[in-house]
């Protein structure tokens, strides 16, 4: 297992293939382990990938105080800094980054305080603005507790997480997806309209947490960037489409590539 000390804490990474680097950020709910079917499809394409577990997430660290970290406020601040350490720690200066959901929010933010850093971002199904508070959002969507989960699903988290952190990971995600839940409703818009590399929006038709009208109102709210809508097609796109997803990435990676 390869892993490196951020703020003491063990982070797993792993690092496929050559060429421009592409960062895949996994969503609030798995792991990196969410991008198996992807990564070999971009490392094909002529890319090096890194994947990597947030603090707390599959085979990172949490440390003692990782539930009170994630309903911190700076949660997602720490989350950019622990990604800029880790990237630097590793030479990487300039990349590509794709987020799945939460991802997208981490990549974003990222953008906006590197922009140096950043070529092209990726988001797919990531949440634009709420229009009602997280943790009445989270009441509507989520079983309130891990044994609300189906079968399959409880099987999934114990396979991201592991046995004993399973559980206890949902129940502090559910309660009210972390910091989101804590500022009542979330806007990513300020943010989105800072972030100046080229950004592709990737959204599904039919998505179970957010509308597509999600999607259309990030995409207003980019300086530069692209829309894109898969078709019948629910929340997680790279589950659904993974050789369009994967596809779509390297296309729009291509077409500003100048950059």
């Amino acid at each position: 297992m390869t892993v490196v000390k951020i703020d003491g804490l063990d982070t797993y990474y792993e690092i496929h293939g050559e060429g421009e680097t592409i960062v895949l950020l996994h969503n609030g709910f798995s792991c990196a382990m969410m991008w198996d079917g992807i990564y070999p499809l971009l490392v094909q394409a002529g890319f090096r990938v890194l994947l990597y577990d947030r603090r707390g997430f599959g085979r990172s660290d949490g440390g003692a105080d990782f539930a009170r970290s994630y309903v911190d406020e700076d949660f997602r601040g720490q989350s950019v800094s622990a990604m800029a350490e880790l990237l630097a720690r590793l030479g990487l200066d300039r990349f590509h980054i794709v987020g799945q959901c939460e991802g997208g929010v981490v990549g974003v933010d990222y953008a906006v305080r590197y922009p140096g850093q950043v070529r092209t971002l990726v988001t797919a199904s990531t949440m634009c603005n709420s229009v009602i508070s997280m943790e009445d959002f989270n009441r509507q969507k989520l079983p309130a507790t891990f044994e609300g989960l189906g079968t399959d699903l409880q099987k999934k988290y114990i396979r991201w997480h592991g046995v004993d952190r399973g559980k206890i990971f949902y129940d502090i995600c559910a309660k009210g997806g972390g910091c989101y839940g804590e500022t009542g409703f979330f806007d990513l818009r300020p943010a989105i309209s800072q972030v100046t590399c080229p950004l592709l929006v990737m959204y599904p038709d039919r998505g179970y947490f957010f509308d597509v009208e999600q999607g259309i109102a990030f995409y207003r709210h980019l300086t530069k960037g692209e829309l894109l809508v898969f078709p019948k097609c629910g929340h997680n796109i790279f589950e659904h489409y993974p050789q369009m997803y994967a596809r779509q990435i390297v296309d729009f990676i291509w077409r500003y590539r100048r950059n």
